[in-house]
């Protein structure tokens, strides 16, 4: 009895032995053949144990470099466990299952725009090929835990990082499966910034071509998006506070591209849009490149983005123009914003849009909207109603398209909007009321010559004094055909805004002011 139980002893003495004097071998012998693989990216592998009995294998210290930046590593991987699937075992199935525990991914600016520039495509990099020579069997389960992503954009900005990041992806091997069949289920929660958590939950076929396809829920809590302000500063918006939740669902195959939203909230944000001389051309050349984008996915098959509410609380929107002479801001505050039914498809009916606002901070406006995507042509029904807004807190439009400002006065606005068949109708019709121009106290220090003139168009407000509404209003119809039918839906509305609102109102209350004064 005891003769038989030694010779399994001893072999299992002598596999354990062996297994330690195999490590190095196989250390250096894995590292050489991963990195005769891979293209732009080099690994170390610090230790290697092989564990002949259950043909387990332990990697400790593998970090991965990219070549063009070898100061640190991308990704550091402490411990990777690779193993056997023995439940698959019994389903006559020899796999692996692959465990990562607390990987770290660290990337910046600069390597993300080299991987950018890099004209090797992603599935020529060699990745596949270096996993495979990890561990001689095909991953059918993979288990990341504890993981820490941090993205660093510039020196003087915060990282952006994903903490204590889980995933979990089972049965990845099921290759016998139909088109938009995802035999893999998989798993990942994550925190966000600190505070905020994601989830996502769905399954897989990892294995579909030309590129693994998915099908799964989402889930966002509290994600400040103050973190993404050094990176959208760079397409000129300038953003502060806010924090986002959001759920919906997405679906990524190589016949069909879903990315639908349940319910999307910003709460807190304040943003403003900046314009510059610097930038310009940049933002000419972005502009161009969005409205591209946005006609190529309008009613693109195969593509839906869609978005059941979106919703915006207790926020700040703001443009601020640097190119004029005098530069100004206009802006919305307690912005209370509802887009819903919003999709690329025009089959899925209208979106409705509604907001409650303060315009440049005091006066009330209100605004509602129904559009639909563009398939022959911009298709917009626009309302707009803006009450009691104190002039004084427009000064710095008025200097930079009537030269003048205003010591009181009240602005208000009505306006109604249709574009349909490449044609616009409708009208804006602005009210100034009480207003006054020339104060000779806030003025002391002006010029002679900007004193002239603000009493010319200061003479409106005492003409006013003999009607019974003492208001000025100017009724603006704007109709005709669009000038190019390629125009976007939000061009025409910024056009609309710039030219019928900044360079018609206020040069046509210059306008009226000037010809009173002559005519005394």
């Amino acid at each position: 009895m005891k003769k038989k139980l030694g010779i399994p002893l001893a072999i299992i003495f002598l596999l354990f032995t062996a297994s330690y004097f195999l490590d190095e071998p196989l250390r250096a012998n894995m590292e050489k053949k991963i990195n005769h693989n891979l293209k732009g990216y080099s690994v170390h592998l610090q230790k290697l144990h092989l564990q002949l009995i259950g043909f387990s294998m332990i990697l400790k210290g593998l970090s991965v470099i990219q070549q063009a930046y070898p100061n640190s590593p991308v990704v550091y991987f402490p411990i990777i466990k690779a193993s056997i699937h023995w439940r698959e075992i019994f389903a006559g199935k020899i796999v692996a299952e692959i465990l990562l525990d607390e990987p770290k991914i660290n990337i910046n600016l600069q390597q993300l725009h080299s991987e950018m520039e890099n004209k090797v495509a992603l599935k020529e990099q060699g990745w596949q090929l270096a996993i495979e020579n990890i561990y001689p069997l095909k991953i059918n389960t993979l288990v990341i835990n504890n993981a820490m992503i941090t993205y660093a954009d510039q020196d003087s900005s915060p990282p952006l990082i994903l903490n204590h990041l889980y995933l979990k992806a089972t049965n990845i091997r099921n290759i016998h499966t139909l088109e938009r069949v995802y035999p893999s289920s998989f798993h990942l929660e994550t925190e966000i910034f600190g505070i905020g958590k994601g989830m996502i939950n769905g399954k897989a076929n990892f294995l579909s071509e030309p590129y693994p396809s998915f099908k799964a829920s989402f889930k966002l809590e509290k994600i400040s998006i103050d973190f993404f302000a050094s990176i959208i500063s760079r397409e000129n918006f300038s953003l502060h506070g806010g924090e986002l939740l959001t759920t919906g669902d997405l679906e990524y195959a190589p016949t069909v591209k879903i990315a639908h939203i349940e319910d999307l909230m910003i709460r807190g944000m304040e943003i403003d849009y900046v314009h510059k001389d610097s930038t310009a051309q940049a933002e000419k050349i972005r502009a161009s490149s969005v409205k591209k984008s946005a006609k190529n996915l309008s009613n693109k098959p195969g593509i839906l983005i869609s978005a059941d509410l979106i919703s915006l609380k207790e926020c700040t929107i703001g443009i601020v123009n640097k190119t004029a002479n005098k530069p100004y801001r206009v802006f919305l505050s307690h912005v209370d914003f509802l887009l819903k039914n919003f999709s690329n498809h025009f089959s899925h009916g209208p979106a409705q849009s509604h907001l409650k606002a303060k315009f440049m901070g005091n006066g009330n406006i209100v605004a509602s909207g129904n559009f639909r995507p563009e398939k022959a042509g911009p298709d917009l029904d626009l309302y707009v109603k803006i009450e009691d807004t104190a002039l004084t807190s427009m000064n710095n439009l008025l200097r930079a398209y009537g030269n003048f400002d205003v010591s009181a006065g009240v602005f208000s606005l009505v306006s109604e909007l249709h574009l349909k068949n490449n044609n616009i109708s409708g009208y804006i019709k602005p009210f100034f009321k009480n207003i006054k121009v020339y104060d000779s106290r806030k003025d002391k220090d002006r010029g002679i010559l900007h004193k002239v003139y603000e009493k010319m168009i200061g003479a409106v407000a005492k003409l006013l004094k003999n009607r019974p509404t003492q208001k000025v209003a100017t009724k603006i119809n704007i109709t005709g055909p669009v000038g190019k039918p390629e125009t976007s839906t939000w061009q025409i509305i910024v056009e609309l805004i710039k030219n019928a609102f900044f360079k018609t109102i206020f040069p046509s209350f210059e306008q009226e002011a000037s010809g009173v004064s002559n005519k005394k």
